[in-house]
């Protein structure tokens, strides 16, 4: 896996990847920002969002889960000096589906989170302590 960083202006940078996607990183004005893209912490915590939600979901699927919809909703706390590292987050998912049995969808976050999220172990295996909570909903007949 590659990625390449370059430098724009200001404190605004534009990360491709090794399969040739790409996204704005810039800092708030207070820095020189324009504000016009995410922050690079903020890219590391929407990367642990995208990664477990991407096993959730497979999990769920090969589970033959009738996924409706799943959201990752991430909330964290940072150190307050530098280097202000995050030091605790929780992913909240709120799955929604049709008769998803409960037991399914606990089991695919947990294995998640213990065996298949790399960015997940990776920041817990730092210090970082990451909880997992769950909603399940009913989908619309």
């Amino acid at each position: 896996m590659q990625a390449t960083v370059k430098w724009v202006d200001g404190v605004q940078f534009v990360a491709e990847s090794g399969s040739g996607h790409a996204v704005v990183m810039d800092g708030p004005p207070e820095f020189g920002g324009r504000n016009m893209g995410v922050r690079p912490m903020e890219m590391v915590l929407m990367g642990l969002g995208g990664c477990s939600s991407f096993d959730v979901i497979n999990i769920l699927k090969k589970s033959r889960q009738q996924v409706v919809s799943c959201e990752a909703q991430l909330q964290a706390e940072r150190a307050e000096t530098e280097p202000k590292v995050f030091t605790k987050i929780n992913l909240h998912f709120v799955v929604k589906g049709h008769e998803l049995k409960p037991s399914v969808v606990q089991r695919a976050v947990d294995l998640s989170a213990e065996k298949y999220c790399s960015a997940s172990i990776m920041l817990s295996n730092g210090g970082v302590e990451i909880t997992h909570s769950l909603e399940i909903l009913a989908a619309d007949a």
